[in-house]
């Protein structure tokens, strides 16, 4: 049975949706400190199209996903995940145009300089980009859903203006990295409760330039309808996203909606609090799932499996939306 005859066509949890964020590391794994890809006679793009399927999620969003890249064999890592997982509705924003280099670098696009937006059957325009795009290498951020999608929404989040010292895959000590630009990509999904917004995104490795980042994500989603579900690798450790974005408080002193609906709490919830990196032994959370107008407790089935792919391993948890 192939993933795609496996995977539910919706959600059929008694009114559950089960979320999933996964830093995917364009579908390779880690061996000896370096980035390999995962041999598979179903091709290139199989190994990372298994584990996302493996995870039985209505909604994932995946982060450093490769579209078009030599180093993953050439495919399109976004839509090959959504049809192993049944998710008829999805995107892919671009974060950058280029293609990767051996040594980890990168060989940038210049007819491809912003910000582009992928879904079913064609690629569409998105912020600052020119031209087509339609066979640019590219990296960037995807958003499945088995759910119906009502609005898309993308975003290009600026990289850090100076360098940081990092631990480099493949490399002894320290290495003066630049930062790259990043992807948001958010999503109105038709829930049996309603509408709700959820954001796929990926945040700097620098620290205080991730923060901002965050906070402007917060602003850019304000308008669109809530519940809001934020899933990604935040490069951001523990409890500090929370922190950054406000802890939601009791929801004392307010009155209820036409109907008797209690209201939702204001703020921030962290649904799921496990280490998700490194992948064989994870010891820090990068990896987050957090909420605004979700009730205290709400949240079921928070786990972080392994994988054979990636130097993350994905988060899942369960909502009733």
């Amino acid at each position: 049975m192939t993933p795609s005859e496996s995977a539910r066509p919706g959600p059929a949890r008694s009114g559950r949706v089960r979320f999933a964020t996964f830093n995917v590391l364009h579908g390779r794994t880690l061996v000896e400190g370096r980035p390999v890809s995962v041999r598979d006679s179903g091709g290139p793009e199989a190994p990372l199209v298994r584990a996302v399927a493996s995870l039985d999620a209505d909604v994932v969003a995946l982060q450093e996903v490769d579209r078009l890249q030599e180093r993953s064999g050439g495919v399109d890592q976004a839509s090959a995940a959504a049809a192993g997982s049944g998710a008829r509705y999805w995107r892919y924003a671009s974060a950058f145009h280029g293609t990767a280099k051996a040594d980890g670098g990168w060989v940038p696009a210049p007819s491809e300089p912003g910000l582009r937006v992928y879904g079913p059957g064609e690629g569409e325009s998105g912020e600052g980009g020119g031209g087509t795009g339609e066979g640019v290498p590219s990296h960037g951020v995807a958003l499945l859903s088995r759910l119906p999608v009502r609005h898309w929404r993308a975003r290009r989040l600026a990289p850090a203006p100076v360098p940081m010292p990092l631990r480099t895959p493949g490399r002894r000590g320290l290495t003066l990295s630049r930062d790259q630009p990043r992807a948001a990509l958010a999503a109105v999904l038709e829930g049996d409760r309603g509408p709700f917004t959820v954001v796929a995104l990926h945040l700097s490795f620098v620290p205080g330039w991730n923060v901002r980042q965050l906070l402007a994500v917060r602003a850019w989603i304000a308008d669109l309808p809530g519940p809001r579900v934020l899933l990604g690798d935040f490069n951001l450790p523990g409890a500090l996203p929370r922190t950054v974005l406000g802890p939601a408080g009791p929801a004392a002193g307010r009155r209820e909606r036409p109907g008797g609906t209690p209201p939702s709490p204001r703020g921030w919830r962290d649904l799921a609090r496990t280490p998700t990196y490194p992948a064989h032994r994870p010891v820090v959370q990068l990896d987050h799932v957090l909420a605004s107008g979700i009730e205290a407790g709400a949240a079921t089935g928070a786990h972080a499996p392994r994988t054979p792919v990636s130097d993350h391993r994905p988060l899942v948890v369960e909502l009733p939306l």
